[in-house]
Order: C-alpha cells, then sequence, then structure tokens
C-alpha cells in the first residue's frame, strides 16, 4: 500500500505547508496515540516521549503533539532539544509504547519533520505507519476527562544519555592526547558531543554549539564541513568530527582536512572489529554505496549486501542476515551490537576506538578503502514521482549502462524526504562519470517535465 504521508524516514516538509502545519501535528499525535494505546494491549497505560533538534518550530509543534497524544489518553515525556538517537534509549528505557522526534535531520531550520521509534527503540514497521494514516482520516474525539493524558518533562535526559555513549566504549579507553574538533551543526548534539568527547579525555574544539533556532546546519554540520576543515588545520588537531542537525549521522576530517564519508568510517570499523575479533560474516551498505567499499571488504574477506536508500532498510537487511553493522554514505551508520539506531555520537566513537587501537593516523586507516569516482545530480521535482509511470527513462539508463559496462554502475532514485531524483553514476573514470551523469540528468529533467 502507498502511503500518503510516511517518506522512508517518517513525515517532512517545509514549515506551515501541508503535512508540517500546526493542525496535522495535533491530529498526528492524536492519531498515533490512539495506535499505541491499542498496541500497549491490556496494561491500560500508554507513555510516549517526545525530542525535538533546536529549530525554532520544534516548540510549535512539540505543543501540538502533546495535545493531540493527551487527547487520545496517553501520557507524554518531554526531553528537550536530544539527538534522535537519544529519543530510541530513552523510549526504551522508561519502558515507552513509542519515541517521537520532531526534526529535519540535516535540513535548514524553514522545514520540519516527525519521526517515530517503536517501544524497542527501532523506526516503526509499516503496519504501524498504515495503522496510524488510517487513524488521521477520522474525526479527532478526546477521551474522558478522567482518561485525559498527563505530561512530565524529564529534567535528566542529557545527562542519561551522555553515560549511555561513554559505555558504548571500553570502560579504561581513552581520548587522552587525542586534539579533535568538533562540529555540532547548532543541533542537537550540541550539549552532548563535546561533553562525551571531554569527559573521555579528549582536547576538544567545538564549533556549532550556539543554536538560536535558525541557524541549524547554515555553514557547518555534516553537510558543509569547510570550516571545520579549516579548523582541523589551524589548530593541528589530529581528527575532525561532524554531526547533523539531529545528530544521528556522523563524517569525519583526517588531519590533514580531508573528509572522510561513511562508507569510509563502516570500512574503518568493520576492519577494527575484524581484527579484534568480533566481526560478523558481513557489512550493510545502500545503493549509494561506493563500490570501493564493496570491493575492500570483500579483500578482507567480508560480504558485503546493498539495501535501499534509508536506515530502517539498512536494519532490516542487518536483521535478515544477522549482521551488527551497517549503514549509508551519508554517515547514517548503526552499530546494533551497542545501540538500537543510527547514532552519530556512538558511530564516532567507534571510530575513534579503532584509531586508538590501530596506533595510525586516520589518513593512514582510511588507505585501506580506493574510493571510486561517483557523481551524483539531484534533479527537482514537483512532487512525489513513481519512475515506473515514466517508461522512457528506461532506454535512457540502459544507453549509460551500456557504456559503462561492468567499469561502473548507473542508480535512479526518488528521495523519500524531498522532491528529488537522484541521479548517480559511479565508475573507474572521473571525467567520463560526471559527463555521463550530467547528460542522464538532463534527460531525466526533460522526461520529468
Amino acid at each position: 500500500m502507498t502511503k500518503r504521508y510516511f517518506g522512508t524516514d517518517g513525515i517532512r516538509g517545509a514549515v506551515g505547508e501541508s503535512p508540517i502545519t500546526p493542525d496535522f501535528m495535533l491530529k498526528l499525535g492524536w492519531a498515533s496515540g490512539r495506535v499505541f494505546a491499542r498496541n500497549a494491549g491490556s496494561s491500560g497505560h500508554c507513555t510516549v516521549i517526545i525530542g525535538k533538534d533546536t529549530r525554532v518550530s520544534g516548540y510549535m509543534f512539540e505543543s501540538a503533539l502533546e495535545a493531540g497524544l493527551v487527547a487520545a489518553g496517553v501520557d507524554v515525556k518531554l526531553l528537550g532539544p536530544m539527538p534522535t538517537p537519544a529519543v530510541a534509549l530513552m523510549t526504551v528505557s522508561h519502558n515507552a509504547e513509542a519515541g517521537i522526534v520532531i526534526s529535519a535531520s540535516h535540513n535548514p531550520f524553514y522545514d520540519n519533520g516527525i519521526k517515530f521509534f517503536s517501544a524497542s527503540g527501532t523506526k516503526l514497521a509499516d503496519e504501524v505507519e498504515h495503522a496510524i494514516e488510517e487513524e488521521l482520516e477520522k474525526t479527532l474525539t478526546t477521551v474522558s476527562s478522567a482518561d485525559i493524558g498527563k505530561v512530565l518533562r524529564v529534567t535528566d535526559a542529557a545527562g542519561r544519555y551522555i553515560e549511555y555513549c561513554k559505555s558504548t566504549v571500553p570502560r579504561k579507553f581513552s581520548l587522552r592526547g587525542l586534539k579533535i574538533a568538533v562540529d555540532c551543526a547548532h543541533g542537537a548534539t550540541y550539549h552532548i558531543a563535546p561533553s562525551v568527547l571531554s569527559e573521555l579525555g579528549a582536547d576538544v574544539i567545538p564549533i556549532g554549539v550556539k543554536p538560536d533556532g535558525f541557524n541549524i546546519n547554515e555553514g557547518v554540520g555534516s553537510t558543509d564541513m569547510a570550516r571545520l576543515a579549516q579548523l582541523v588545520i589551524e589548530h593541528k588537531a589530529d581528527v575532525g568530527i561532524a554531526y547533523d542537525g539531529d545528530g544521528d549521522r556522523v563524517l569525519f576530517v583526517d588531519q590533514n582536512g580531508e573528509i572522510i564519508d561513511g562508507d569510509e568510517l563502516l570500512y574503518i570499523i568493520a576492519r577494527d572489529r575484524l581484527a579484534r575479533g568480533k566481526s560478523d560474516a558481513g557489512v550493510v551498505g545502500t545503493l549509494m554505496s561506493n563500490l570501493g567499499l564493496e570491493r575492500a571488504l570483500k579483500d578482507e574477506g567480508l560480504q558485503f549486501v546493498r539495501a535501499q536508500v534509508g536506515d530502517r532498510y539498512v536494519k532490516e537487511l542487518m536483521e535478515t542476515h544477522g549482521w551488527s553493522l551497517g549503514g549509508e554514505s551519508s554517515g547514517h551508520i548503526i552499530c546494533s551490537y551497542v545501540t538500537t539506531t543510527g547514532d552519530g555520537i556512538v558511530a564516532s566513537l567507534q571510530v575513534l576506538a579503532a584509531l586508538r587501537g590501530s596506533g595510525m593516523d586516520l589518513a593512514t586507516l582510511r588507505s585501506g578503502m580506493t574510493k571510486y569516482p561517483q557523481t551524483m545530480i539531484n534533479v527537482r521535482v514537483s512532487g512525489r514521482v513513481v519512475l515506473a509511470d515514466h517508461p522512457d527513462l528506461g532506454p535512457a539508463v540502459q544507453a549509460v549502462e551500456q557504456q559503462l559496462g561492468d567499469r561502473g554502475r548507473v542508480l535512479l532514485r526518488p528521495s523519500g524526504t524531498e522532491p528529488l531524483v537522484r541521479v548517480m553514476i559511479e565508475g573507474d573514470d572521473a571525467a567520463e562519470v560526471e559527463s555521463l551523469c550530467r547528460s542522464l540528468a538532463d534527460e531525466v529533467k526533460k522526461i520529468l517535465g
């Protein structure tokens, strides 16, 4: 069944435009509350956790969701600004039926969205999202006054999450002697990541830690790393770490100011686990993962499989194969041996542990993987696109595939969070890859209007 509101990572869009409006959020809180209360079963008690990033519209949507949930008879616990994975953690530790994150991740402040977590700290199953959408079609009603939900603000959430992050590395693990530049994107990690790193002994140089509601992801964070790279060079830091607005993604900068993406971070973590005898048989990536990652892992004797783009699909395939490591090029990395969802801070600690254990610098540690040249162009479209509805795309893609042969690959996919079709080509010749990608993107624009 096609979902009306839910994309690959919740519901997202421009604030003030449907469905990212206060009235919709009120109804969404009520509809999801009814579904979660049913799932709670005979216990007669249902609690939902709400966290948010630092964008100004979060206050408005937090209040609307809260009102809808309590109208459905659900208790609410408010965390305030917290990273997305912290909400997943708190959902489990508070025995809540679900967690809700108000965030548009790496998008600008004028966007916002909603992500949900199940009672086990994972993304909602498709059937639960369908059930919520069914409830959204009904008329909002309020439970009796005696059954209205209560609201509690959790005051120790940040401290608890900091301690949890530190617990994901060995007890005597230390970052003493390391100088780390860290960029929190003026987002949800601003009061968490610097504390985690400094409490583990690092000399921390922080930027992007002064959110004002409007500056989230603006010239900072994992989507704009030029300032961080410059900071690493200026301060002669050992590494730079960049998180996105809601803290579920991480990218690194090595000591030379070179960006290290999610594929390379996966390789570093996988190789370290293999060296310590803790590795599974393989790693899960996505359709966007660089061919160099696949070949580097195979050289290490590890299998590699590709999921659809989206962390929920990565996690599903990890569970199918019984593997505990997977992720995306964007830096959304799932280390399920220590956490339930993509966690930027936890993933960064796994990389730092590999760095410490290897005795190498980060530039050397990444050198075992050679990335294939890859070009991606985003083609903006007017709304949600189903590629199968446009048969003319097939011959255009096939022509490029024939030219590349076994030297590369082509991928077309609609974004699950934005009105875009992503055109990606990968191969062994950078100039050819760029030329073919531009030509194919032009054809996609023509065909999709």
